[in-house]
């Protein structure tokens, strides 16, 4: 019925020593999961404006043994409101949060900046209301709204993820698109230039 963490981290491709943040972490059942996965060389941020959770978040991988994960108390609806550095981060994992917020923009915008290239960012919401269990109808971000908030920052939909029967996933990637004469991260190849150049230039040949 509900997201099972363990299975979505593993659609999320995440590995042994990334750097991973956890948007809108409540209690922390993804971040004490990615904490597992990503081993003691990675790194988990569980950001959440609530102390209270965080504090829980802090003593219960203090309790397992995970010296890996930090809290942050953010609002992710401000610029710059999870507090890490920008490029920063290989996952995203946004659980059971826009529903909660006003400003959805923001947030989006926010995972843009510390995201590094090529970067995934997971996003798992509510299909919709569903009495006691769910949010009010009014908060419920649907699948199209979230997707059309994502896909105009420039994310690109990777992939549909499997987050229960009452859940929507998805996951996105950023890609960086690189300004004119700029080689850095695109997969430059001398040797196919090389043979561009020979092409065009065939009274060159020896």
């Amino acid at each position: 019925m509900f997201s099972d963490p363990e299975k979505v981290i593993s659609e999320m491709f995440v590995a042994e020593g990334m750097t991973v943040a956890d948007f809108g972490s409540g209690a922390g059942f993804y971040t004490l999961a990615l904490a597992k996965k990503v081993g003691p060389y990675g790194r988990v941020f569980a950001i959440d404006s609530h102390p209270d959770f965080l504090r829980r978040i802090k003593n219960e991988a203090t309790r397992k043994g995970l010296q890996n994960v930090e809290v942050i108390q953010g609002n992710l609806e401000l610029k710059k409101g999870s507090g890490l550095v920008s490029a920063s981060v290989d996952r995203i994992v946004i659980a059971n949060t826009l529903f909660s917020l006003e400003n959805l923009d923001e947030i989006v915008l926010e995972a843009k900046r510390v995201i590094k290239h090529d970067g995934k960012v997971v996003v798992i919401d509510w299909n919709e209301s569903y009495g006691q269990i769910g949010p009010h109808p009014d908060h419920v971000v649907t699948k199209d709204e979230a997707r059309e908030i994502f896909e105009k920052e420039g994310f690109h939909l990777e992939s549909f993820v499997d987050a229960g029967s009452h859940h929507y996933g998805m996951l996105y990637v950023l890609t960086h698109t690189p300004t004119p004469g700029e080689l850095k991260n695109v997969g430059y190849n001398i040797e196919e230039e090389q043979i561009k150049h020979i092409k065009s230039h065939p009274d060159r040949l020896e």
